[in-house]
């Protein structure tokens, strides 16, 4: 069963047992998977290439795209979080950190910093990173390694902390 179906499965579940705040945040991301898959065309598309894009077959995204899609999901909500945390509206804040707990139960287990801080010294090793300047040599290897894992800003503390260090 793929990642979509199932939210989709969940969805229905949550609409069984009315619960409201799984049923609106699954709803939400569904929206944004259905809107990730449209295909725009282009600014100043001619008439030919407007029906070569009609022709072809929808967009899906694969599990992995979803997963990423959900951790921008997640993103948003805790941005979301601090805005209404400085506002004094806990009210908002409670609803937003409910949608987050509802979007994590679909992130795989989180990779903890250790093991994060192992795989970076492991890649600094390979690649032959010495400063912070080869920030660009370790980041890409990492980031595809712990998709869905770990947070980029994550990763990007550890490294530049091995890499200045």
């Amino acid at each position: 069963m793929s990642l979509r179906d199932r939210i989709q499965a969940d969805l229905a579940d949550a609409m069984r047992t009315r619960d409201e705040t799984r049923k609106s945040t699954l709803r939400m991301l569904l929206s944004a998977i259905k809107n990730a898959e449209i295909r725009t065309p282009p600014a100043g598309a001619t008439d030919e290439e407007l029906a070569r894009m009609a022709e072809l077959p929808p967009l899906v995204l694969d599990d992995a795209a979803v997963l990423a899609l959900i951790q921008k999901q997640i993103k948003q909500r805790k941005e979301s979080i601090e805005q209404f945390a400085k506002a004094g509206r806990q009210d908002l804040v409670e609803k937003e950190s409910a949608e987050v707990a509802v979007l994590e139960s679909y992130l795989p287990q989180q990779a903890s910093r250790d093991e994060i801080e192992a795989a970076a010294r492991r890649v600094i090793a390979e690649t032959g990173a010495s400063s912070p300047r080869d920030l660009g040599k370790v980041m890409p290897v990492l980031t595809r390694e712990f998709a869905g894992r770990a947070d980029g800003r994550t990763i990007n503390d550890v490294v530049r902390s091995l890499l200045a260090g």
